[in-house]
């Protein structure tokens, strides 16, 4: 079963305003076994509106339209549905005086223009709205040759939420076969979208049953699986085997089958291995600390550490020689070694990171440009030292320059 969500309102359709509602709608869809084909965003323009549900009747089994429900000029959204459907739309009768008995109760004078919300889709069923004055309507047609089921929903959340749960769950669940959707996502760390598919599209293209997703975030890939099927054991067996074969060519680039974050792993191997860390950082600015303390339970292994912007900290709290700083710059190999080295033996963690790069926009020369980040990690018995040029903005850089401490700190440890 495939299913299309409409979010109408042109307020969606400027910086000011998100459409949530519609997350809400696909984790419910989902649960059943449908899966959601497209979302659109529509403006109240009739025409328009017109077009993306005739255009939503044609590929989708299951359209979901919320918004448009209110009573003034803009919400057209049972015109547009009642036209796409070539049905007509009447004002209600019961609905009407439904109406007129809520705003009584609250001893408010019903405006006129409310009375569009008692208008009905002929054929429809009414939707009640416990949380606002907007019913949703129900409507099990056949367009064509195919039964497809239709869903009008307020669109403040609250009401949409109530509504969803109370009166179209029950309805979905008697409606659908049973059908059962089971995830997977792998997520791999520094490493390029075009390597990883490189690798990975042989594999995952013989798995025809199988929906696999690539994305791109800072610093890593994710890799989501999906598999829809009658019983959920079989659709899990079929995911868990694809990502077995993925794990397999990839090895230990792949930091987290489950979904886990790249800082939630590195503290669990932390922890396992009765490991601790402490970190010296430079042009991060505390972000590195930042991630790893955001996890519950992270003292146990994360001792802390001390934010050296400038060249004197460098010097007092991880002990940084001032010849090296004045012969090779707080931007160097040698400077992220010292770091690390100094602040793991103040710590006296088992491990010390050190960062010190150019987050720019500004301070780049020809030789040392912005983007080049040095990040060294001392175990006591040797000293790494990476160095990379991430490109981008200052907050990218900085989260590069974290999610390679983190990389790194992963594999010494895994």
């Amino acid at each position: 079963m495939l299913a299309e969500i409409i979010a109408v309102g042109s307020e969606l359709l400027t910086p000011f305003r998100q459409d949530t509602n519609s997350l809400f709608v696909t984790e419910q869809l989902n649960s059943l076994g449908v899966s959601v084909i497209f979302k659109t965003i529509v403006g109240d323009r009739k025409a328009h509106l017109v077009q993306a549900v005739s255009l939503a009747l044609s590929r989708a089994d299951i359209v979901c339209v919320m918004g448009g429900l209110g009573p003034t000029e803009d919400d057209l959204t049972r015109e547009a549905v009642g036209e796409a459907l070539g049905v007509r739309v009447r004002r209600n009768g019961d609905l009407l005086a439904a109406l007129y008995k809520r705003f009584a109760e609250r001893r408010i004078s019903m405006p006129g223009n409310n009375s569009k919300q008692a208008d009905m889709i002929d054929g429809a069923d009414i939707l009640p709205n416990v949380n606002g004055t907007a019913p949703g309507q129900w409507i099990d047609t056949v367009v064509g040759e195919h039964r497809k089921l239709m869903m009008l929903l307020p669109g403040p959340p609250f009401e949409l939420k109530a509504m969803f749960t109370a009166e179209c769950l029950p309805r979905l669940k008697e409606a659908l076969p049973p059908r059962h959707i089971a995830r997977r996502v792998l997520k791999i760390a520094m490493l390029p979208e075009s390597e990883v598919d490189a690798r990975l599209a042989p594999i995952y293209t013989r798995f025809n049953d199988v929906e696999t997703t690539i994305l791109a975030h800072a610093g890593e890939i994710q890799m989501h699986l999906q598999c829809t099927k009658a019983i959920l054991e079989v659709a899990q067996s079929r995911v868990n085997e694809l990502a077995s074969r993925l794990e397999e060519e990839m090895e230990d680039a792949i930091f987290s089958s489950h979904g886990e974050t790249l800082e939630q792993i590195v503290l669990y191997y932390l922890e396992i291995r009765g490991a601790t860390v402490a970190v010296a950082e430079s042009c991060t600015g505390g972000l590195l600390s930042q991630r790893m303390t955001s996890i519950s339970g992270s003292s146990r292994s994360f001792v802390g550490g001390a934010v050296v912007y400038t060249d004197a900290l460098k010097v007092e709290f991880a002990d940084v020689p001032e010849d090296m700083l004045e012969e090779k710059g707080a931007v160097s190999r040698e400077v992220a070694a010292a770091l690390a080295h100094g602040i793991r033996r103040r710590a006296q963690s088992t491990i010390g990171v050190g960062i010190t790069g150019i987050a720019g926009p500004t301070g780049g020369t020809e030789e040392k440009p912005v983007g080049l980040v040095y990040i060294a990690l001392d175990d006591g018995k040797e000293i790494n030292v990476c160095e990379r040029n991430f490109r981008g903005d200052r907050d990218r850089v900085r989260w590069f320059a974290t999610q390679q401490a983190l990389d790194m700190i992963r594999r010494k440890f895994m």
